[in-house]
């Protein structure tokens, strides 16, 4: 009986692995050992980077609030507990983005805060 070796699956795996380490440096992307290593943990590492990103630009977003609020006279924690007691429902993100474009509008959360 002839040897079957499962070689067309194996080859085709084995390529699969090589095109997503394409564009990696050395034998990370010619040889098969360490490129399914260099993709395992840019795989990992892709994803607990889209984690972090989340984290790092809700930090942004907060320090952006804290610098208008406080040019305005008020701390950030002040500023969020009386938008929460005005029942004012703005996200961090556009908040930010209203002290950035709008510093006038801005002026007018900042009251609403102060007054709840």
């Amino acid at each position: 009986m002839s040897r079957a070796t499962n070689a067309p699956a194996s080859r085709e795996r084995r390529r699969k692995r090589l095109e997503l380490a394409k564009g990696f440096r050395g034998h990370r992307s010619k040889t098969f050992r360490t490129a399914t290593e260099a993709v395992d943990r840019a795989r990992r590492l892709a994803t607990i980077h889209r984690k972090l990103k989340k984290r790092d630009f809700r930090q942004l977003w907060i320090a952006r609030i804290n610098a208008a609020t406080r040019a305005e006279g008020m701390s950030y924690s002040a500023f969020i507990a009386g938008l929460t007691k005005a029942n004012v429902t703005i996200n961090r993100k556009m908040l930010s983005e209203i002290a950035i474009r709008d510093p006038e509008g801005f002026k007018q959360i900042v009251e609403i805060a102060k007054k709840a």
